[in-house]
């Protein structure tokens, strides 16, 4: 177990993945100049009760991801822009008020591996319903689609997939949460079935409003 500043937010962030962040409140320059000065993550957290900046300290939920700062662009005032990568699981298990921030007693909350031929098979069975769901976004928003070139490695799929996926934040954490790998993989493939279809139908709902009744010649 070790002490983690932490930085609860309205949004999930999930091992490997990019976070962008700008910095403006005193609190939060001190917590990230500390983490620059000592080369050290800080903790993303899941608001569970309460509000990103300029009030009391949210209660966060109990299982992040730290983040390790990559590029930071000074600005004014003290203030700054930053990029960070999502690096590992945690579990919280106290908290302290003693600084302006949060900071958290955590253990780290590996994500049980599994066998890696279901894992392996697990990937190659959501691989084409994240095409199908980035195609949809993309016919809804009127914008040319090309298929992305997604990623091999199971576990490095499932975490992109959850990233991009435009659900509640609440469902994101649930899958944050998950125990292990296959179950993890197996749920980001219901969910993904799940949006296509719901997309899929609010699309076809759409183009049949704008084409009006049939006339016929």
């Amino acid at each position: 177990m070790n002490e983690l500043p932490l930085f609860p937010l309205h949004t999930v962030l999930f091992p490997g993945m990019p976070l962008n962040l700008h910095i403006f409140e005193e609190r939060y320059k001190e917590m990230i100049g500390l983490c620059l000065e000592q080369e050290r993550p800080f903790g993303v957290v899941l608001i569970r009760s309460g509000q990103e900046a300029l009030g009391p300290l949210a209660r966060p939920h109990r299982v992040g991801c730290t983040a390790r700062i990559t590029e930071v662009q000074p600005l004014s005032e003290g203030r700054m822009n930053l990029t960070a990568f999502g690096q590992e699981r945690f579990r919280i298990i106290s908290l302290s008020h003693a600084r302006p921030y949060l900071v958290g007693l955590v253990e780290p909350y590996p994500l049980e591996a599994g066998n890696p031929q279901t894992l392996a098979q697990s990937g190659r069975r959501l691989h084409p319903w994240i095409i199908r769901y980035l195609e949809i976004l993309a016919r809804a928003g009127d914008l040319k689609f090309e298929a992305p070139l997604l990623p091999d490695e199971p576990l490095v799929l499932a975490y992109l997939a959850a990233t991009l996926l435009q659900v509640p934040p609440a469902e994101k954490q649930v899958l944050l949460e998950e125990e292990g790998a296959a179950g993890l993989l197996s749920d980001l493939r219901a969910i993904y079935r799940r949006e296509v279809a719901l997309l899929g139908a609010m699309l076809s709902q759409t183009s049949a409003r704008q084409a009006g009744p049939f006339s016929p010649s």
